[in-house]
């Protein structure tokens, strides 16, 4: 059971996978929703204040470097858009459209994602944090009603 909750845990902090896969796998190996949804959430925002104070300046010193300037150049592309997306559509509601950006658990969105963009708009550390928090939460409920089958039910 600890395996399980672990492998929750530590899918949640994966980029793109997140804690819209951890979920799932959570659910799929036995575990009950809610302490599934909790771990996921605690797993997801782990590295949140790491991405925030350090991801931007990594990619940049890394976007020139041999073998590796492909794929830093891509995440800070990727990070750079969904800040440009965010501020273009949101003006002066940033925190909505950024909680809103990581809540709806689409590809290419979520946590990491939002939280470089929010780094590459100099957004502030604690808005940031909270709205990303918010996200997660919100992106969980809707996998964890998915991953309990409520969905299969109102569907049929």
């Amino acid at each position: 059971m600890f395996k399980n909750y672990l492998l929750t845990f530590l899918v949640s902090m994966v980029p793109i996978v997140e804690l819209r896969g951890a979920i799932p796998i959570g659910a799929a190996s036995g575990l009950p929703i809610l302490p599934c949804y909790i771990i996921a959430v605690l797993g997801n925002m782990v590295p949140v204040p790491f991405i925030y104070l350090f991801a931007r300046r990594l990619l940049v010193w890394g976007s020139d470097r041999k073998g590796i300037g492909r794929f830093f150049r891509f995440c800070l592309e990727k990070g750079q858009k969904g800040g440009e997306k965010l501020s273009a559509g949101a003006g002066r509601g940033l925190f909505i459209a950024l909680m809103l950006f990581v809540g709806i658990p689409l590809p290419g969105t979520g946590a990491w994602t939002g939280t470089l963009a929010a780094s590459i708009l100099d957004f502030g550390f604690k808005k940031s944090v909270a709205a990303v928090l918010l996200g997660v939460l919100i992106a969980g409920v809707i996998m964890g009603v998915g991953s309990s089958g409520v969905l299969a039910l109102v569907t049929h």
